[in-house]
Protein backbone atom coordinates (compact mmCIF):
# COMPACT_ATOMS: atom_id res chain seq x y z
CA UNK A 1 0.00 0.00 0.00
CA UNK A 2 1.50 3.42 -0.89
CA UNK A 3 2.89 5.48 2.01
CA UNK A 4 0.66 8.42 1.04
CA UNK A 5 -2.59 6.76 2.09
CA UNK A 6 -4.82 8.08 4.82
CA UNK A 7 -3.71 8.28 8.44
CA UNK A 8 -7.03 9.74 9.59
CA UNK A 9 -10.28 10.64 7.94
CA UNK A 10 -11.97 11.45 5.84
CA UNK A 11 -13.94 13.65 8.22
CA UNK A 12 -16.96 15.33 6.67
CA UNK A 13 -16.87 18.72 8.35
CA UNK A 14 -18.96 21.67 7.12
CA UNK A 15 -21.98 20.91 4.93
CA UNK A 16 -24.32 23.64 3.68
CA UNK A 17 -26.82 23.84 0.86
CA UNK A 18 -24.32 23.82 -2.02
CA UNK A 19 -20.87 23.11 -0.51
CA UNK A 20 -19.07 20.80 1.88
CA UNK A 21 -15.57 20.37 3.26
CA UNK A 22 -13.69 17.08 3.72
CA UNK A 23 -10.66 16.82 6.05
CA UNK A 24 -7.92 14.18 5.89
CA UNK A 25 -4.50 13.38 7.29
CA UNK A 26 -2.14 11.51 4.97
CA UNK A 27 1.18 9.74 5.36
CA UNK A 28 3.06 12.05 3.01
CA UNK A 29 2.98 15.22 0.93
CA UNK A 30 0.32 14.36 -1.62
CA UNK A 31 -2.66 15.48 -3.67
CA UNK A 32 -6.03 14.49 -2.23
CA UNK A 33 -9.09 14.19 -4.47
CA UNK A 34 -12.75 13.89 -3.51
CA UNK A 35 -15.11 12.30 -6.08
CA UNK A 36 -18.83 12.99 -5.72
CA UNK A 37 -21.78 13.02 -8.12
CA UNK A 38 -19.58 12.54 -11.18
CA UNK A 39 -17.26 15.44 -10.32
CA UNK A 40 -13.88 15.81 -8.63
CA UNK A 41 -12.18 18.34 -6.35
CA UNK A 42 -8.48 18.21 -5.46
CA UNK A 43 -6.12 19.87 -3.01
CA UNK A 44 -2.48 19.43 -2.07
CA UNK A 45 -1.72 18.72 1.57
CA UNK A 46 -0.20 21.26 3.94
CA UNK A 47 2.41 20.26 6.50
CA UNK A 48 2.76 20.79 10.25
CA UNK A 49 5.72 19.23 12.10
CA UNK A 50 6.28 16.77 9.23
CA UNK A 51 2.67 15.61 9.28
CA UNK A 52 0.35 16.14 6.34
CA UNK A 53 -3.24 17.38 6.07
CA UNK A 54 -5.78 18.61 3.55
CA UNK A 55 -9.17 20.25 3.67
CA UNK A 56 -10.97 19.89 0.34
CA UNK A 57 -13.79 22.30 -0.47
CA UNK A 58 -16.48 20.48 -2.46
CA UNK A 59 -18.69 23.11 -4.08
CA UNK A 60 -21.42 23.46 -6.71
CA UNK A 61 -23.63 20.83 -5.07
CA UNK A 62 -27.41 20.67 -5.35
CA UNK A 63 -29.42 21.54 -2.19
CA UNK A 64 -31.33 18.72 -0.55
CA UNK A 65 -29.48 15.88 -2.26
CA UNK A 66 -27.62 12.85 -0.89
CA UNK A 67 -24.54 11.69 -2.78
CA UNK A 68 -21.93 9.06 -1.98
CA UNK A 69 -18.30 10.20 -2.16
CA UNK A 70 -14.86 8.65 -2.39
CA UNK A 71 -11.32 9.86 -1.65
CA UNK A 72 -8.13 9.34 -3.65
CA UNK A 73 -4.58 10.09 -2.48
CA UNK A 74 -2.14 10.65 -5.34
CA UNK A 75 -4.58 8.99 -7.70
CA UNK A 76 -5.04 5.82 -5.61
CA UNK A 77 -8.42 5.05 -4.03
CA UNK A 78 -8.07 5.42 -0.24
CA UNK A 79 -11.71 5.62 0.88
CA UNK A 80 -13.94 3.76 1.24
CA UNK A 81 -11.63 0.95 2.25
CA UNK A 82 -12.20 -2.14 0.06
CA UNK A 83 -12.77 -4.52 2.97
CA UNK A 84 -15.20 -2.26 4.84
CA UNK A 85 -18.69 -3.63 5.57
CA UNK A 86 -20.01 -0.21 6.63
CA UNK A 87 -22.32 1.81 4.37
CA UNK A 88 -20.78 4.21 1.84
CA UNK A 89 -19.86 7.66 3.14
CA UNK A 90 -22.13 10.37 1.81
CA UNK A 91 -22.69 14.11 1.61
CA UNK A 92 -26.26 15.21 2.38
CA UNK A 93 -26.71 18.87 1.51
CA UNK A 94 -29.27 20.97 3.35
CA UNK A 95 -32.48 22.56 2.10
CA UNK A 96 -33.53 26.07 3.16
CA UNK A 97 -36.70 24.60 4.71
CA UNK A 98 -34.96 21.65 6.42
CA UNK A 99 -36.07 20.92 9.99
CA UNK A 100 -32.69 20.32 11.64
CA UNK A 101 -31.64 17.25 13.62
CA UNK A 102 -28.47 17.60 15.69
CA UNK A 103 -26.59 14.97 17.67
CA UNK A 104 -24.45 16.45 20.45
CA UNK A 105 -22.31 15.57 23.45
CA UNK A 106 -18.93 16.04 25.12
CA UNK A 107 -16.21 14.34 27.13
CA UNK A 108 -14.99 11.27 25.28
CA UNK A 109 -11.91 9.30 26.33
CA UNK A 110 -9.92 7.20 23.86
CA UNK A 111 -9.60 3.72 25.35
CA UNK A 112 -10.18 0.33 23.67
CA UNK A 113 -13.70 -1.00 23.14
CA UNK A 114 -13.03 -4.24 24.98
CA UNK A 115 -13.89 -5.75 28.36
CA UNK A 116 -11.34 -3.70 30.30
CA UNK A 117 -12.07 -0.43 28.50
CA UNK A 118 -15.80 -0.91 29.06
CA UNK A 119 -15.25 -1.74 32.73
CA UNK A 120 -13.28 1.46 33.39
CA UNK A 121 -14.94 3.91 30.98
CA UNK A 122 -18.24 2.35 29.97
CA UNK A 123 -19.61 2.06 26.44
CA UNK A 124 -18.71 4.75 23.92
CA UNK A 125 -22.17 6.24 23.27
CA UNK A 126 -21.00 7.79 19.98
CA UNK A 127 -19.86 4.41 18.70
CA UNK A 128 -23.04 2.70 19.87
CA UNK A 129 -25.08 5.28 17.97
CA UNK A 130 -22.89 4.83 14.89
CA UNK A 131 -23.39 1.06 14.91
CA UNK A 132 -27.15 1.57 14.98
CA UNK A 133 -26.93 4.06 12.10
CA UNK A 134 -24.91 1.61 10.03
CA UNK A 135 -27.17 -1.35 10.79
CA UNK A 136 -30.31 0.58 9.88
CA UNK A 137 -28.98 2.78 7.11
CA UNK A 138 -32.16 2.50 5.06
CA UNK A 139 -34.53 3.49 7.88
CA UNK A 140 -32.47 5.46 10.41
CA UNK A 141 -33.18 9.20 10.39
CA UNK A 142 -29.58 10.36 10.41
CA UNK A 143 -28.69 13.68 12.09
CA UNK A 144 -27.69 16.60 9.90
CA UNK A 145 -24.76 17.33 12.20
CA UNK A 146 -22.88 15.98 15.22
CA UNK A 147 -21.85 18.74 17.62
CA UNK A 148 -18.79 17.86 19.70
CA UNK A 149 -18.89 20.16 22.73
CA UNK A 150 -15.41 19.78 24.12
CA UNK A 151 -12.98 17.29 25.64
CA UNK A 152 -12.70 15.23 22.47
CA UNK A 153 -9.18 14.45 23.64
CA UNK A 154 -7.81 14.35 27.17
CA UNK A 155 -4.35 15.87 27.32
CA UNK A 156 -4.06 15.45 31.09
CA UNK A 157 -5.79 12.11 31.71
CA UNK A 158 -4.17 9.79 29.20
CA UNK A 159 -4.84 6.20 28.22
CA UNK A 160 -2.37 3.34 28.49
CA UNK A 161 -1.74 3.56 24.73
CA UNK A 162 -0.91 7.25 24.96
CA UNK A 163 1.29 6.69 28.00
CA UNK A 164 3.24 4.02 26.12
CA UNK A 165 3.85 6.45 23.24
CA UNK A 166 5.15 9.09 25.68
CA UNK A 167 7.28 6.54 27.51
CA UNK A 168 8.97 5.46 24.28
CA UNK A 169 9.38 9.03 22.99
CA UNK A 170 10.73 10.88 26.03
CA UNK A 171 10.04 8.91 29.19
CA UNK A 172 7.74 9.85 32.04
CA UNK A 173 10.45 11.46 34.17
CA UNK A 174 10.54 14.56 31.96
CA UNK A 175 7.90 17.20 32.75
CA UNK A 176 4.95 17.13 32.38
CA UNK A 177 5.21 13.38 32.95
CA UNK A 178 2.12 11.42 31.98
CA UNK A 179 0.50 14.36 30.24
CA UNK A 180 0.89 15.72 26.73
CA UNK A 181 3.91 17.88 26.05
CA UNK A 182 3.72 19.22 22.50
CA UNK A 183 2.22 19.03 19.00
CA UNK A 184 3.66 15.60 18.17
CA UNK A 185 1.98 14.06 21.18
CA UNK A 186 -1.30 15.80 20.37
CA UNK A 187 -1.15 14.37 16.84
CA UNK A 188 -0.81 10.88 18.28
CA UNK A 189 -3.69 11.46 20.70
CA UNK A 190 -6.00 12.54 17.87
CA UNK A 191 -4.97 9.43 15.97
CA UNK A 192 -6.07 7.30 18.92
CA UNK A 193 -9.32 9.24 19.27
CA UNK A 194 -10.39 9.09 15.63
CA UNK A 195 -9.06 5.81 14.23
CA UNK A 196 -11.65 3.30 15.48
CA UNK A 197 -13.30 2.07 12.25
CA UNK A 198 -16.90 2.63 13.39
CA UNK A 199 -16.36 6.14 14.75
CA UNK A 200 -14.20 6.91 11.73
CA UNK A 201 -17.09 5.94 9.47
CA UNK A 202 -19.57 8.07 11.44
CA UNK A 203 -17.30 11.12 11.18
CA UNK A 204 -16.93 10.48 7.45
CA UNK A 205 -20.69 10.62 6.83
CA UNK A 206 -22.06 13.06 9.45
CA UNK A 207 -20.90 16.68 9.29
CA UNK A 208 -19.26 17.76 12.53
CA UNK A 209 -19.01 21.00 14.47
CA UNK A 210 -16.44 21.10 17.27
CA UNK A 211 -15.25 23.33 20.09
CA UNK A 212 -12.61 22.75 22.77
CA UNK A 213 -12.97 22.64 26.54
CA UNK A 214 -10.44 22.45 29.35
CA UNK A 215 -9.23 18.84 29.07
CA UNK A 216 -8.37 19.39 25.41
CA UNK A 217 -5.65 21.53 27.00
CA UNK A 218 -5.62 20.94 30.78
CA UNK A 219 -8.11 20.77 33.64
CA UNK A 220 -9.23 24.29 34.69
CA UNK A 221 -7.71 25.88 31.58
CA UNK A 222 -8.11 29.67 31.95
CA UNK A 223 -10.10 29.46 35.17
CA UNK A 224 -8.51 32.66 36.49
CA UNK A 225 -5.54 34.98 36.25
CA UNK A 226 -4.01 33.17 39.24
CA UNK A 227 -4.28 29.81 37.49
CA UNK A 228 -2.80 31.25 34.29
CA UNK A 229 0.15 32.78 36.14
CA UNK A 230 0.82 29.51 37.98
CA UNK A 231 0.91 27.54 34.73
CA UNK A 232 3.13 30.07 32.97
CA UNK A 233 5.64 29.70 35.80
CA UNK A 234 6.24 26.03 34.93
CA UNK A 235 8.96 24.94 32.54
CA UNK A 236 6.65 22.91 30.33
CA UNK A 237 3.42 24.92 29.94
CA UNK A 238 4.48 27.04 26.98
CA UNK A 239 5.05 24.03 24.70
CA UNK A 240 1.82 22.47 25.94
CA UNK A 241 -0.41 25.45 25.14
CA UNK A 242 1.32 26.02 21.81
CA UNK A 243 0.90 22.38 20.82
CA UNK A 244 -2.71 22.39 22.01
CA UNK A 245 -3.75 25.45 20.01
CA UNK A 246 -1.79 24.45 16.92
CA UNK A 247 -3.33 20.99 16.86
CA UNK A 248 -6.78 22.41 17.60
CA UNK A 249 -6.58 24.61 14.50
CA UNK A 250 -5.49 21.64 12.36
CA UNK A 251 -7.69 18.85 13.70
CA UNK A 252 -10.81 20.75 14.74
CA UNK A 253 -11.08 24.45 13.93
CA UNK A 254 -10.32 24.66 10.20
CA UNK A 255 -13.07 22.13 9.50
CA UNK A 256 -15.59 24.11 11.52
CA UNK A 257 -15.60 26.95 9.03
CA UNK A 258 -17.86 27.43 6.03
CA UNK A 259 -16.22 28.31 2.70
CA UNK A 260 -17.19 31.94 3.37
CA UNK A 261 -15.59 31.88 6.81
CA UNK A 262 -12.50 30.16 5.41
CA UNK A 263 -12.10 33.05 2.99
CA UNK A 264 -11.65 35.36 5.98
CA UNK A 265 -9.23 33.15 7.91
CA UNK A 266 -5.66 34.41 7.90
CA UNK A 267 -4.04 30.97 7.93
CA UNK A 268 -6.35 29.47 5.30
CA UNK A 269 -5.53 32.35 2.97
CA UNK A 270 -1.86 31.29 3.03
CA UNK A 271 -2.94 27.83 1.85
CA UNK A 272 -5.02 29.35 -0.95
CA UNK A 273 -2.19 31.63 -2.05
CA UNK A 274 0.26 28.73 -2.04
CA UNK A 275 -2.08 26.67 -4.22
CA UNK A 276 -2.57 29.54 -6.63
CA UNK A 277 1.20 29.93 -6.97
CA UNK A 278 1.38 26.49 -8.58
CA UNK A 279 3.99 25.23 -6.10
CA UNK A 280 4.91 21.58 -6.54
CA UNK A 281 5.33 20.89 -2.82
CA UNK A 282 3.05 21.38 0.16
CA UNK A 283 3.08 24.51 2.30
CA UNK A 284 4.72 24.06 5.71
CA UNK A 285 2.51 25.84 8.26
CA UNK A 286 4.54 24.91 11.35
CA UNK A 287 5.99 28.37 12.00
CA UNK A 288 2.74 30.13 11.06
CA UNK A 289 0.59 28.08 13.42
CA UNK A 290 3.15 28.31 16.20
CA UNK A 291 3.10 32.10 15.96
CA UNK A 292 -0.71 32.07 15.91
CA UNK A 293 -0.88 29.85 19.01
CA UNK A 294 1.54 32.03 20.94
CA UNK A 295 -0.45 35.12 19.98
CA UNK A 296 -3.82 33.61 20.87
CA UNK A 297 -2.53 32.59 24.30
CA UNK A 298 -1.55 36.15 25.18
CA UNK A 299 -3.91 38.16 22.95
CA UNK A 300 -7.09 36.10 22.48
CA UNK A 301 -8.95 39.06 21.02
CA UNK A 302 -6.79 38.85 17.86
CA UNK A 303 -8.31 35.56 16.62
CA UNK A 304 -11.77 34.05 16.86
CA UNK A 305 -12.55 30.36 17.33
CA UNK A 306 -16.33 30.93 17.61
CA UNK A 307 -18.39 30.42 14.46
CA UNK A 308 -21.90 29.86 13.12
CA UNK A 309 -23.67 27.16 11.14
CA UNK A 310 -26.85 27.62 9.10
CA UNK A 311 -29.13 24.61 9.47
CA UNK A 312 -32.13 25.24 7.25
CA UNK A 313 -34.86 26.30 9.66
CA UNK A 314 -32.28 26.47 12.43
CA UNK A 315 -29.00 28.20 13.19
CA UNK A 316 -26.12 27.18 15.46
CA UNK A 317 -23.93 29.80 17.15
CA UNK A 318 -20.88 28.03 18.60
CA UNK A 319 -19.19 30.04 21.35
CA UNK A 320 -15.58 29.64 22.47
CA UNK A 321 -15.91 29.82 26.26
CA UNK A 322 -12.26 28.92 26.99
CA UNK A 323 -9.65 30.68 24.88
CA UNK A 324 -11.58 33.96 24.51
CA UNK A 325 -11.61 34.80 28.22
CA UNK A 326 -10.37 38.07 29.69
CA UNK A 327 -8.74 37.07 32.96
CA UNK A 328 -7.60 40.49 34.13
CA UNK A 329 -9.22 40.88 37.58
CA UNK A 330 -10.66 44.30 36.82
CA UNK A 331 -12.02 43.11 33.45
CA UNK A 332 -12.78 39.45 34.22
CA UNK A 333 -15.13 38.03 31.56
CA UNK A 334 -15.96 34.75 29.88
CA UNK A 335 -15.66 36.60 26.55
CA UNK A 336 -13.25 39.44 25.83
CA UNK A 337 -14.71 42.63 24.40
CA UNK A 338 -14.13 41.70 20.77
CA UNK A 339 -15.58 38.21 21.24
CA UNK A 340 -18.53 39.51 23.26
CA UNK A 341 -19.38 42.00 20.52
CA UNK A 342 -19.28 39.27 17.86
CA UNK A 343 -21.47 36.93 19.92
CA UNK A 344 -23.99 39.69 20.54
CA UNK A 345 -24.20 40.33 16.79
CA UNK A 346 -24.96 36.64 16.14
CA UNK A 347 -27.70 36.41 18.77
CA UNK A 348 -30.71 37.34 16.67
CA UNK A 349 -34.12 35.91 15.84
CA UNK A 350 -35.67 35.44 12.40
CA UNK A 351 -35.02 31.70 12.58
CA UNK A 352 -37.35 28.97 13.81
CA UNK A 353 -34.82 27.38 16.16
CA UNK A 354 -31.71 29.04 17.54
CA UNK A 355 -29.10 26.70 19.00
CA UNK A 356 -26.23 28.10 21.06
CA UNK A 357 -23.30 25.75 21.55
CA UNK A 358 -21.04 26.38 24.54
CA UNK A 359 -18.93 23.67 26.14
CA UNK A 360 -19.78 24.95 29.63
CA UNK A 361 -23.48 24.88 30.53
CA UNK A 362 -25.00 28.36 30.51
CA UNK A 363 -27.84 27.41 32.87
CA UNK A 364 -26.44 25.14 35.57
CA UNK A 365 -28.23 23.97 38.74
CA UNK A 366 -29.30 27.23 40.45
CA UNK A 367 -27.54 26.41 43.72
CA UNK A 368 -24.23 25.78 41.95
CA UNK A 369 -24.71 28.97 39.90
CA UNK A 370 -25.13 30.99 43.10
CA UNK A 371 -22.12 29.26 44.67
CA UNK A 372 -20.00 30.21 41.67
CA UNK A 373 -21.23 33.80 41.78
CA UNK A 374 -20.41 34.07 45.49
CA UNK A 375 -17.03 32.45 44.94
CA UNK A 376 -16.18 34.83 42.09
CA UNK A 377 -16.86 37.84 44.29
CA UNK A 378 -14.75 36.40 47.11
CA UNK A 379 -11.89 35.31 44.83
CA UNK A 380 -11.73 38.67 43.10
CA UNK A 381 -11.27 40.45 46.44
CA UNK A 382 -14.73 41.86 47.11
CA UNK A 383 -14.45 40.74 50.75
CA UNK A 384 -10.75 41.32 51.32
CA UNK A 385 -7.42 39.75 50.42
CA UNK A 386 -7.49 37.10 53.14
CA UNK A 387 -10.70 35.54 51.85
CA UNK A 388 -9.64 36.02 48.24
CA UNK A 389 -6.88 33.40 48.52
CA UNK A 390 -9.24 30.86 50.08
CA UNK A 391 -11.83 31.60 47.40
CA UNK A 392 -9.29 31.02 44.64
CA UNK A 393 -8.20 27.71 46.12
CA UNK A 394 -11.83 26.57 46.31
CA UNK A 395 -12.48 27.77 42.75
CA UNK A 396 -9.71 25.58 41.38
CA UNK A 397 -10.35 22.62 43.69
CA UNK A 398 -14.01 22.09 42.73
CA UNK A 399 -14.09 23.63 39.24
CA UNK A 400 -16.17 26.74 39.97
CA UNK A 401 -15.63 28.11 36.47
CA UNK A 402 -18.90 27.98 34.53
CA UNK A 403 -20.85 30.97 33.27
CA UNK A 404 -21.99 31.64 36.84
CA UNK A 405 -18.35 32.32 37.74
CA UNK A 406 -18.21 35.08 35.10
CA UNK A 407 -21.19 37.14 36.21
CA UNK A 408 -20.76 40.07 33.84
CA UNK A 409 -20.67 37.83 30.76
CA UNK A 410 -23.56 35.71 32.05
CA UNK A 411 -25.76 38.77 32.54
CA UNK A 412 -24.94 40.15 29.08
CA UNK A 413 -25.71 36.93 27.22
CA UNK A 414 -28.84 36.27 29.29
CA UNK A 415 -30.17 39.74 28.50
CA UNK A 416 -29.56 39.21 24.78
CA UNK A 417 -31.28 35.80 24.82
CA UNK A 418 -34.35 37.19 26.61
CA UNK A 419 -34.54 40.00 24.04
CA UNK A 420 -34.58 37.37 21.29
CA UNK A 421 -37.28 35.42 23.14
CA UNK A 422 -39.41 38.58 23.33
CA UNK A 423 -39.09 39.29 19.61
CA UNK A 424 -36.87 42.35 20.13
CA UNK A 425 -34.10 41.07 17.84
CA UNK A 426 -36.20 39.87 14.95
CA UNK A 427 -39.02 37.36 14.91
CA UNK A 428 -38.82 35.23 18.06
CA UNK A 429 -37.78 31.58 17.49
CA UNK A 430 -39.87 28.64 18.66
CA UNK A 431 -37.03 27.80 21.03
CA UNK A 432 -33.58 29.07 22.00
CA UNK A 433 -31.61 26.01 23.07
CA UNK A 434 -28.20 26.00 24.71
CA UNK A 435 -26.25 22.80 23.88
CA UNK A 436 -23.51 22.03 26.40
CA UNK A 437 -21.40 19.34 28.05
CA UNK A 438 -18.52 19.36 30.57
CA UNK A 439 -20.28 18.41 33.81
CA UNK A 440 -20.38 14.59 33.38
CA UNK A 441 -24.11 14.33 33.71
CA UNK A 442 -27.03 15.24 31.46
CA UNK A 443 -30.09 17.33 32.21
CA UNK A 444 -32.58 19.89 30.91
CA UNK A 445 -33.10 23.32 32.48
CA UNK A 446 -35.64 25.97 31.45
CA UNK A 447 -36.58 29.57 32.12
CA UNK A 448 -40.36 29.72 32.73
CA UNK A 449 -41.69 31.25 29.51
CA UNK A 450 -45.10 32.43 30.74
CA UNK A 451 -43.71 33.92 33.95
CA UNK A 452 -41.64 36.43 31.96
CA UNK A 453 -43.94 36.92 28.99
CA UNK A 454 -41.58 35.25 26.53
CA UNK A 455 -42.54 34.06 23.07
CA UNK A 456 -39.64 31.60 22.80
CA UNK A 457 -38.80 28.70 25.06
CA UNK A 458 -35.32 29.14 26.60
CA UNK A 459 -33.79 25.73 27.20
CA UNK A 460 -30.48 24.35 28.43
CA UNK A 461 -29.77 20.81 27.14
CA UNK A 462 -26.65 19.12 28.50
CA UNK A 463 -25.14 15.84 27.27
CA UNK A 464 -22.02 14.69 29.10
CA UNK A 465 -20.16 12.39 29.00
CA UNK A 466 -20.01 10.48 25.72
CA UNK A 467 -17.46 8.19 27.36
CA UNK A 468 -16.00 9.18 30.72
CA UNK A 469 -18.52 8.46 33.49
CA UNK A 470 -18.34 9.70 37.06
CA UNK A 471 -17.76 7.05 39.76
CA UNK A 472 -20.96 6.08 41.55
CA UNK A 473 -20.10 7.95 44.76
CA UNK A 474 -19.42 11.11 42.75
CA UNK A 475 -22.79 10.76 41.01
CA UNK A 476 -24.58 10.69 44.36
CA UNK A 477 -22.61 13.68 45.65
CA UNK A 478 -23.20 15.61 42.43
CA UNK A 479 -26.94 14.99 42.57
CA UNK A 480 -27.13 15.97 46.25
CA UNK A 481 -25.18 19.18 45.65
CA UNK A 482 -27.31 20.12 42.65
CA UNK A 483 -30.48 19.76 44.67
CA UNK A 484 -29.32 20.57 48.19
CA UNK A 485 -27.43 23.79 47.45
CA UNK A 486 -30.37 25.58 45.86
CA UNK A 487 -32.02 27.12 48.94
CA UNK A 488 -28.93 27.89 51.08
CA UNK A 489 -26.98 29.37 48.19
CA UNK A 490 -29.96 31.50 47.09
CA UNK A 491 -30.32 32.72 50.67
CA UNK A 492 -26.63 33.65 50.84
CA UNK A 493 -26.50 35.20 47.38
CA UNK A 494 -29.65 37.22 48.04
CA UNK A 495 -28.07 38.76 51.12
CA UNK A 496 -24.62 39.39 49.64
CA UNK A 497 -24.64 42.94 48.37
CA UNK A 498 -21.62 42.32 46.11
CA UNK A 499 -23.14 39.29 44.38
CA UNK A 500 -25.61 40.14 41.60
CA UNK A 501 -28.95 38.36 41.49
CA UNK A 502 -29.87 36.76 38.15
CA UNK A 503 -32.42 38.85 36.26
CA UNK A 504 -34.43 35.70 35.47
CA UNK A 505 -34.86 32.40 37.26
CA UNK A 506 -34.65 28.88 35.90
CA UNK A 507 -34.82 25.33 37.19
CA UNK A 508 -33.59 21.89 36.23
CA UNK A 509 -36.75 20.32 34.83
CA UNK A 510 -35.43 16.91 33.74
CA UNK A 511 -32.52 14.78 34.93
CA UNK A 512 -29.80 14.36 35.92
CA UNK A 513 -28.77 11.24 34.00
CA UNK A 514 -25.27 9.89 34.54
CA UNK A 515 -25.03 7.38 31.69
CA UNK A 516 -22.51 7.71 28.89
CA UNK A 517 -24.82 9.41 26.38
CA UNK A 518 -25.12 10.94 22.95
CA UNK A 519 -28.09 13.30 22.68
CA UNK A 520 -30.20 14.27 19.67
CA UNK A 521 -32.08 17.56 19.28
CA UNK A 522 -34.76 16.85 16.70
CA UNK A 523 -36.97 19.58 15.23
CA UNK A 524 -40.18 17.99 13.99
CA UNK A 525 -41.81 19.16 10.76
CA UNK A 526 -44.44 21.03 12.81
CA UNK A 527 -41.68 22.94 14.61
CA UNK A 528 -41.74 21.13 17.96
CA UNK A 529 -38.37 20.29 19.52
CA UNK A 530 -37.74 16.84 20.90
CA UNK A 531 -34.61 16.00 22.90
CA UNK A 532 -33.44 12.39 23.30
CA UNK A 533 -30.47 10.81 25.09
CA UNK A 534 -29.00 7.46 24.00
CA UNK A 535 -26.53 5.21 25.76
CA UNK A 536 -25.16 1.79 24.75
CA UNK A 537 -25.58 -1.59 26.42
CA UNK A 538 -23.39 -4.69 26.14
CA UNK A 539 -25.14 -8.06 25.89
CA UNK A 540 -23.54 -11.50 26.14
CA UNK A 541 -20.12 -9.89 26.58
CA UNK A 542 -20.20 -8.52 23.02
CA UNK A 543 -18.16 -5.46 24.06
CA UNK A 544 -17.40 -4.53 20.49
CA UNK A 545 -21.07 -4.47 19.48
CA UNK A 546 -23.14 -2.50 22.02
CA UNK A 547 -26.78 -1.78 21.30
CA UNK A 548 -28.32 1.67 21.79
CA UNK A 549 -30.88 2.37 24.48
CA UNK A 550 -32.96 5.50 24.92
CA UNK A 551 -32.30 6.99 28.36
CA UNK A 552 -34.66 9.96 28.22
CA UNK A 553 -36.99 11.82 25.90
CA UNK A 554 -38.11 15.42 26.52
CA UNK A 555 -40.49 17.44 24.37
CA UNK A 556 -40.08 21.21 24.45
CA UNK A 557 -43.12 23.41 24.05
Amino acid sequence: MPDSFLVLGPLLRHVGQTAATVWVQTEADSVVTVHCDGRSWSSRTFGVHDKHYALIVVDGLVPGTVQEYAVEVDGVRAWPEPESTLPPSRIATLRPDKAPRLAFGSCRTSVPHDREGTKTHGVDALRSYALDMAANADTHAWPDLVVMLGDQVYADEISDEMEEFIRERRGLEEAPGAELKDYIEYAHLYRLAWSDPVNRWLLSTLPSAMIFDDHDVRDDWNTSATWHAKMNATEWWHERIVGALMSYWVYQHVGNLSPKELAGDEVWQLIVQHAESGAAEELDLTATLRALAERVDTQPETYRFSYTRDLGRGRLVMIDSRAARDLRPEHRAMLDEVEARWVDEQLTGDVEHLFIGTSLPFLIAPGIHDLEAINEAISEGAYGKRLAGAGERLRQAVDLEHWGAFQRSFAEVLAAVVEIARGERGTAPRAITFLSGDVHHSYVAQIPREQYGLTSEIVQAVCSPIRNPLPKHARVLNDLLGRGLARPMRWLAGRASKVPDPAYTWSVTEGPWFDNNLAVADVEEDGRLELRWYTGDVHDEQYDAPTPREVARVEIG
